[in-house]
């Protein structure tokens, strides 16, 4: 088997555990991809023997994730305990490909406080609770040991059991949750998302513009969405979180949602002149 047919032998994997860890499909995609051509430039360019792939590929994806989580992830204030252990790890990595069990779809509650964890703690805990990985492995992912790899995942499975009270899911979290699970055409989830009574309506103006002017249903709704809306980005109309397509650079059509206890009750596609006039871009998470 060639190089190439062996990364594709792995990229379900890697897949897997990169979208568990991200919490963004396509984002995960792109990740894997990172991984392919370090694979390529490190064999090609610099001459590397790589004796274990499957381990090699887990270890540049994960961290190739952790990277991407510390970008846009504020630099939380470690348990100095915790630091005290925190040193060097070199032992070899293990090959996990025995130690993989992919766990059944995060829920999105959950996925909400696994979002809030710190980079690390988030890594070692995908990793061991969902996927199987020794603390071995994770230490040598993570560039510490086994002791240290087990604490945080120790620590973020207890945030993760009793989260606080304001890790209830805010509107915007639902709204955004939903657009990306659109996006990344995961079914399961928008069904998660949505109300059984969910419906999807339409202004005049986005009727005219091509929206559909009514849908009505969890399943149907999550039907329409599913792989769909890859251009819309995240708005606010004017207090309320949404999400809208640009056109040269101004809005128009919003996905107007109406969010309750955690769940999509309805999307209301607008187009009017006064509607778009109030939509403001969101940079980030934040609520107003």
């Amino acid at each position: 088997m060639d190089r190439t047919e062996s990364f594709e032998a792995e990229r379900p994997r890697l897949l897997g555990i990169a979208t568990r860890v991200l919490g963004d499909h396509a984002e995960a995609e792109d990740v894997v991809q990172q991984a392919w051509l370090r694979l390529d430039r490190a064999v090609t360019r610099d001459g590397t023997d790589i004796d274990n792939l499957p381990a090699w590929l887990t270890t540049v994806t994960t961290r190739l994730c952790l990277d991407r989580l510390r970008a846009r992830t504020p630099v939380p204030v470690e348990d100095p305990h915790l630091e005290d252990t925190l040193e060097p790890w070199s032992e070899p990595v293990t090959d996990p490909a025995d130690d993989v069990a992919l766990a059944d779809t995060v829920g999105i509650a959950l996925q909400a406080v696994i979002d809030r964890l710190s980079p690390r703690e988030r890594v070692a805990f995908v990793l061991h609770d969902s996927f199987g990985f020794d603390f071995a492995t994770i230490g040598a992912v993570l560039d510490t040991s086994p002791v240290a790899a087990r604490k945080l995942a120790s620590r973020a499975r207890a945030k993760v059991a009793q989260p606080a009270p304001e890790d209830a899911l805010a509107d915007w979290e639902v709204v955004d949750a939903f657009m990306a699970a659109a996006r990344g055409g995961d079914f399961e989830r928008l069904l998660q998302l949505l109300a059984p009574d969910a419906v999807v309506g339409a202004d005049e103006a986005a009727v005219l513009a091509g929206t559909p002017a009514s849908i009505e249903g969890r399943d149907e709704v999550a039907t329409f969405f599913n792989g769909s809306a890859q251009a819309a980005m995240a708005v606010f109309v004017g207090d309320r979180p949404a999400s809208a397509w640009f056109h040269r650079g101004a809005a128009a059509v919003v996905f107007d949602f109406e969010v309750a206890d955690g769940k999509v009750r309805a999307i209301t596609f607008r187009a009017e002149p006064a509607v778009l006039e109030q939509v403001v871009r969101r940079e980030g998470p934040e609520v107003r």
